[in-house]
């Protein structure tokens, strides 16, 4: 699997996936090129591909069954928390149910979906999920859905 380029400021900083360890010894070693050992792992990596942009690592751990021939990833939305509900294997097949909370301006959402994956020749790939999208609307004193601790009023709802 060809390696990604990665943007050199988020190396040294918390992955995205939400796991608390650096990007570098996480997801971005499945950007690099290492493949990711279970359907979880995978999916975290996919998730911070969406983050960062990385349109390319996208395609890769697609399965061409279901592979789409372009990916229009719309630089407007902004994933600011990921929480992993369930997750199974069961020798070359797996899943996740997963929620991602994302920003699009002012406007907030959640995708939540069960996804499917197929390892071949010892790579995961994902196949095909459910989305189900849902808008949120925080209310000021909420805690802020970036999962910060913190209010919303205090928090993403300053600007």
């Amino acid at each position: 699997m060809p390696t990604h380029d990665t943007p050199a400021a988020s190396v040294d900083k918390r992955c995205p996936c939400g796991s608390g360890r650096p990007y570098a010894a996480c997801c971005g070693a499945c950007h690099g090129g290492e493949p990711a050992t279970t359907p979880e792992a995978l999916m975290r990596s996919r998730y911070s591909a969406f983050v960062l942009g990385l349109d390319d690592y996208l395609r890769d751990t697609w399965h061409a069954s279901t592979r789409p021939t372009a990916l229009d990833l719309d630089a407007s939305t902004r994933w600011v928390r990921l929480e992993v509900l369930d997750q199974g294997q069961d020798d070359d097949r797996g899943r996740v149910h997963f929620r991602a909370t994302f920003r699009e301006g002012r406007r907030w959402g959640v995708l939540e979906e069960d996804s499917r994956f197929v390892r071949e020749a010892g790579r995961w790939f994902y196949v095909d999920g459910k989305p189900v999208v849902e808008r949120l609307k925080p209310g000021r004193n909420e805690p802020c859905p970036c999962a910060s601790g913190r209010k919303f009023k205090s928090c993403c709802g300053l600007g």
